[in-house]
């Protein structure tokens, strides 16, 4: 289907703090907003929302919203050195070039096919240019998901496993550190990355959520290496510092945030989707903006250029 344009219409301004502001860019409402990435070659922002299988973007400030369907569940996305993207589809990863005349997908592989109970999640280009994605179990129960690492080759791994959803991958400044969340248990974890190989060694404790209200999404890792989480269910964002500290948390007018990235021309505006698939009528009429794009300013942080997924030749 050919791209289609769409109205902007966020909702106004409105301040956190003295010095913070948060901003609707677009109400959707997505069913399950996901993956927002900046992409500073276009200066544009891209996101997705999952469940309805579609792709967006627009500009900084949410104008010129553009929006692209696509032919499966798509559990996140990455930016790649030959302008398309990396895309991790529910049946497996793919490159899509989203142009004016719609999506045009490239299929790679399915990298769990003996596994129908999963699809693949959250994802992320690191900073040698490789894709990781995880799978989820899509009745939130097993622990059969795993983590994958897409090579810039199309070949894959199956890095870890006995997860049930995953979600928050995130990788340090320096690209030798990565996190990881297994969202349904609470539990977030830090690896040590062999950059040159993408081995992955020394899994740790990071985050036990238990402890706050909600759980980590999606997240991303700011210009000083401290932690950004939505936490889906918590109505927030919250900063950590590389040891687990949580040292801010951002309240928001939606109870389902599910991630955060910086991006902007400074990239110092945070990026936030959201969903509503999991909210009953009342909820969805006590919260008019779930399933929005919001912008946060003012943070006084910065954040990362995303990587690129690496094209051979």
């Amino acid at each position: 289907m050919a791209l289609e344009r769409q109205p902007a219409g966020g909702a106004p301004s409105r301040p956190i703090s003295r010095d913070q502001s948060l901003n609707c860019l677009w109400q959707g409402p997505a069913r399950l907003g996901e993956s927002p990435l900046w992409d500073t070659r276009r200066n544009r922002l891209f996101w997705i929302d999952c469940l309805g299988q579609k792709l967006w973007s627009a500009n900084a400030d949410g104008g010129d919203p553009r929006s692209w369907n696509l032919p499966d569940v798509i559990g996140s996305i990455g930016l790649c050195e030959d302008g398309r993207l990396v895309v991790g589809f529910a049946r497996g990863f793919a490159l899509v070039t989203a142009g004016q005349g719609g999506a045009e997908v490239e299929w790679i592989g399915n990298p769990d096919p003996d596994n129908p109970g999963t699809r693949l999640n959250d994802g992320k280009v690191d900073r040698q240019g490789r894709f990781w994605c995880g799978t989820m179990n899509m009745d939130f129960m097993a622990t059969n998901a795993a983590l994958f690492r897409l090579d810039p080759d199309r070949t894959w791994d199956r890095i870890d496993d006995g997860f049930t959803v995953s979600n928050g991958i995130a990788f340090s400044p320096d690209g030798a550190r990565m996190y990881f969340s297994d969202s349904r248990v609470d539990r977030s974890y830090q690896y040590d990355l062999d950059k040159a190989t993408g081995r992955l060694s020394n899994r740790r404790a990071f985050l036990d959520t238990t402890a706050y209200e909600g759980r980590v999404d999606g997240a991303t890792v700011d210009a000083e290496g401290c932690y950004w989480a939505a936490l889906f269910s918590g109505a927030a964002i919250a900063r950590f510092d590389p040891d687990g500290t949580l040292m801010q948390k951002i309240e928001l007018p939606v109870s389902c945030p599910t991630m955060c990235s910086f991006g902007g021309p400074d990239l110092d505006i945070l990026y936030v989707t959201s969903a509503t698939f999991v909210l009953e009528e009342d909820e969805l009429a006590r919260q008019p903006l779930a399933g929005a794009l919001f912008a946060i300013e003012g943070l006084g942080a910065q954040g990362l250029e995303e990587p690129r997924f690496a094209i051979p030749g």
